[in-house]
C-alpha cells in the first residue's frame, strides 16, 4: 500500500530529536515528595507531574526497572524541561546530571537542602518552574517528518471489531511508519500467545523469535506458579461480552497493530528501540503499565484501539484513541479521536482510512489536542516485579 506522508511542525531539540509537546515534567522520584510535587502541578497550571510512592527497600530487577521507567520519563521527547523533586540527594543529582547531558533545563530540589521544610520547597519550585515554563513558550516549531516518530501501539477493551478493522488499520499505519524511516513499539507480552507462527514470519533473525518466544514462556509460567488461569482473566469479562473468547482469539487481532514489516526485536518495559521499524517491547498487558512503558522509551504519541471504549491515556504522549464500533464512536464522541466504522460498513476501505489517520496524526503532532489531553485522563505508572525490603 502506498500511502502519502502529511507534514507536520514539531519542536526540535538539541539534539537533533523532536517533541510533539513542549511540557514542564515535575518529577517526583521519592515518595516522601508525591504531595508537594502535586501541590506544585496544581500552581503551575499546564504543567505534567509524574511521581512514584517507592523509594528506599527496592532491589534488584525492581530497582533497575524503577530507575529505567523514571529516567524515561524525563528524557522523553515531548518534555521540554524537568523539575526533579526528592528526599535523596545522591540520587536527584544523578538525575539532574542525566537530564542535564539531553541539554534541558533541570533544576533538583532537595528536601535536606530546605530544613525538609515542605513549604519552602514548594515556593522554590514553583519559582523555578514558573521561568522554566515562560522559557518553553518561547519556543517555536518547525517542519518535521515520519522519519523523526516514535509511535507506540495499543488494544485495550477490545471487540470483535478491534481485530476485524482498527487493529489492522494501526498495522498499515505502522509500516508506513517503519517505512518511512520510523519507530514503532507494540507490547503486552501474553497478547502474543496463540500468534507465535505469524510473528515468526515476521522476525528479522532466528534468536529476536526465540526471545520473543522466552518472553511468553516467562509468564505463563508465572501465572501458572501462582495458580492462575489466563481463562478468564484475559481475556477480561468486557472482552468476552463482545465477542473474545479465548486468549488466542484476542492475540490474533492484538497482533494486527504490528503491521507486515520485519520486527527488529525485543525490548525490555522503556527499553528505546535501537534503530528504527517495528519492535516489541516485553512488558504487562495491562494499559497503564503498557502505555508508560511505550513513553519511558521515547514514544511521542500512542495509537490506542478499543471496542467499548476506554478512557485511559498517557499523560506525556498524546493518544489518539481509535474505534471501529460504531456504537462506540457514536456514544462516546468525546473519547474517540478517529472513527475506523466506514471500514466495516463498506463505506471506506483501508487505504483510504490509512491516510485519514495519518493525517490525524500529523494534526495531533503538530498540536491538536487529543480527547484524553483535554480532558486530563492521563497518568503515568511504573511496574513492580517484587517486594520492597
Amino acid at each position: 500500500m502506498t500511502t502519502e506522508q502529511p507534514p507536520f511542525d514539531a519542536y526540535r531539540r538539541a539534539d537533533g530529536s523532536i517533541g510533539l509537546r513542549n511540557d514542564l515534567l515535575i518529577l517526583s522520584i521519592s515518595g516522601l515528595t508525591v504531595p508537594i510535587a502535586q501541590r506544585v502541578g496544581m500552581i503551575l497550571k499546564g504543567a505534567k507531574v509524574v511521581s512514584t510512592a517507592y523509594t528506599g527497600g527496592i532491589i534488584a530487577e525492581d530497582a533497575k526497572l524503577r530507575y529505567r521507567m523514571l529516567e524515561g520519563f524525563a528524557l522523553n521527547p515531548n518534555v521540554g524541561a524537568v523539575l526533579v523533586i526528592s528526599c535523596n540527594f545522591p540520587e536527584a543529582e544523578r538525575f539532574r546530571e542525566r537530564i542535564a547531558k539531553s541539554g534541558r533545563p533541570v533544576e533538583m530540589l532537595v528536601l535536606d537542602a530546605f530544613g525538609h521544610d515542605s513549604l519552602r520547597l514548594t515556593d522554590a519550585a514553583v519559582r523555578a518552574g514558573a521561568h522554566f515554563m515562560q522559557q518553553l513558550s518561547a519556543a517555536r516549531r518547525s517542519p518535521a517528518s515520519l522519519s523523526d516518530l516514535c509511535i507506540g501501539v495499543e488494544c485495550g477493551r477490545s471487540d470483535t471489531t478491534s481485530g476485524i478493522a482498527s487493529n489492522p488499520l494501526l498495522g498499515h499505519v505502522a509500516d508506513a511508519v517503519a517505512g518511512a524511516g520510523g519507530r514503532v513499539i507494540a507490547g503486552e507480552t501474553m497478547e502474543w500467545f496463540g500468534a507465535e507462527h505469524l510473528l515468526e514470519k515476521r522476525a528479522k533473525t532466528p534468536g529476536v523469535m526465540q526471545d520473543v518466544q522466552d518472553a511468553i514462556n516467562r509468564r505463563i509460567e508465572r501465572a501458572s506458579a501462582a495458580g492462575i488461569d489466563l481463562i478468564g482473566t484475559n481475556p477480561g469479562p468486557v472482552n468476552i461480552s463482545m465477542g473474545l473468547s479465548t486468549l488466542e482469539e484476542k492475540s490474533l487481532g492484538a497482533v494486527r497493530k504490528t503491521g507486515s514489516t520485519p520486527l527488529q526485536g525485543l525490548l525490555q518495559q522503556g527499553e528505546a528501540p535501537k534503530g528504527p521499524g517495528v519492535w516489541l517491547m516485553d512488558q504487562p498487558y495491562y494499559s497503564t503499565e503498557s502505555l508508560s512503558g511505550f513513553v519511558a522509551a521515547g514514544a511521542h504519541m500512542i495509537l490506542f484501539t478499543t471496542g467499548p471504549g476506554n478512557n485511559y491515556v498517557s499523560l506525556l504522549a498524546p493518544t489518539v484513541k481509535v474505534s471501529a464500533n460504531a456504537d462506540t464512536c457514536a456514544n462516546l464522541t468525546e473519547q474517540i479521536d478517529f472513527d475506523a466504522s466506514p471500514i466495516l460498513t463498506g463505506t471506506m476501505g483501508f487505504a483510504e482510512a490509512t491516510q485519514l489517520l495519518l493525517a490525524r496524526i500529523a494534526d495531533v503532532a503538530s498540536g491538536t489536542s487529543t480527547f484524553g489531553e483535554i480532558l486530563s485522563e492521563g497518568s503515568e505508572t511504573i511496574s513492580r516485579c517484587g517486594g520492597s525490603l
